[in-house]
């Protein structure tokens, strides 16, 4: 099996456009009157950063990094800085192994990944975007709506799936996530699925509860499937800045997260918000979304991700 590798440079560059001006035009700022790289230049530098979103820690810690890897280096100009502070960027964003993640996905059928997040976040239509991507590797696709405080979350879900061209499970409002969860996991076996993607409630504001549902659906999982859900996602509104870093942690907090994506970074100028999950989460970030079309989920490449920011890929 090959998975569907979702990456188009030019659309995300296009998408990160606004925050690659906003700190490309910072590290410009601090080289403005310059002749040398000196403590001086870090010192503005630092401060530059800290406004494009990065988060103070994160921004310290990258160019303490920077420092060291330029302690030798003769040659100390904007290019060499920038083509360092790349290598420190790349470094500290855990990277998904594809070869992996398709070995899993072969050797687990239906392969159940819960998806997770906040109201508003881009879950309903991150979900949609994920099962497209999916479908495209040629995989047998279920999607099973355990939103059931929502209706409008049904209906944009059955939307998308649509859109997407795979089947979904849904119960009336109100009934237990639960059941739907296992419902859906039972039809997804006896149809041959081989991905089954759950969509969940997004109330962090009553965490206890959350904490509960969330507890629940994996023990009927796992009635089903001893070792599903075999991935959760965490769907971040990359839009919202430094509340996405704390939508992280208290999610963190509370169930055991596998991968992140971020959503709705097209037009924003917060994308640098991204060092700050990607060093502090410990966790892949695996999709980012930089439109609004059904192929705009991209498989994330740090690499493209940093040369995207810093405007500097080589072919």
């Amino acid at each position: 099996m090959s998975l569907f590798r979702n990456i188009n440079f030019d659309k995300l560059k296009q998408g990160l456009k606004k925050t690659s001006d906003k700190i490309i035009n910072k590290v410009n700022e601090a080289f403005t009157g310059r002749a040398v790289v000196d403590e001086a230049f870090f010192e503005r530098l630092e401060e530059n950063l800290v406004t494009a979103d990065i988060g103070y820690d994160t921004v310290s810690f990258l160019l303490d990094e920077v420092r060291k890897e330029l302690k030798e280096e003769k040659d100390r100009s904007s290019e060499t800085v920038i083509e360092t502070l790349k290598t420190v960027l790349i470094r500290n964003l855990v990277s998904p192994d594809p070869e992996n993640i398709e070995k899993n996905i072969a050797s687990h059928k239906p392969y159940v990944i819960l998806v997770v997040g906040v109201n508003g976040a881009g879950k309903t239509t991150t979900i949609g975007k994920l099962a497209n991507n999916f479908r495209l590797s040629g995989l047998n696709v279920l999607i099973g709506a355990a939103d059931t405080f929502r209706a409008a979350a049904n209906e944009q879900l059955e939307v998308w799936a649509k859109r997407s061209g795979v089947r979904i499970f849904q119960k009336g409002i109100g009934a237990d996530p639960s059941s739907v969860v296992y419902e859906t996991i039972r039809e997804g076996i006896h149809t041959n699925a081989d991905i089954i993607i759950i969509d969940t409630a997004g109330r962090l504001h009553t965490k206890t509860n959350l904490m509960e549902e969330l507890d629940k659906i994996k023990r009927v999982s796992k009635k089903l499937l001893p070792d599903a859900p075999h991935d959760t996602f965490l769907v971040l509104d990359g839009n919202s800045g430094q509340n996405a870093v704390q939508q992280m942690n208290e999610f963190q907090k509370i169930c055991d997260i596998t991968g992140i994506i971020i959503t709705k970074l097209d037009g924003t100028a917060k994308g640098g918000t991204i060092f700050q999950i990607g060093r502090k989460s410990g966790t892949p970030i695996r999709y980012i979304g930089v439109g609004e079309g059904i192929d705009d989920l991209q498989d994330f490449d740090p690499v493209l991700f940093v040369e995207a920011i810093l405007d500097i890929h080589k072919n």
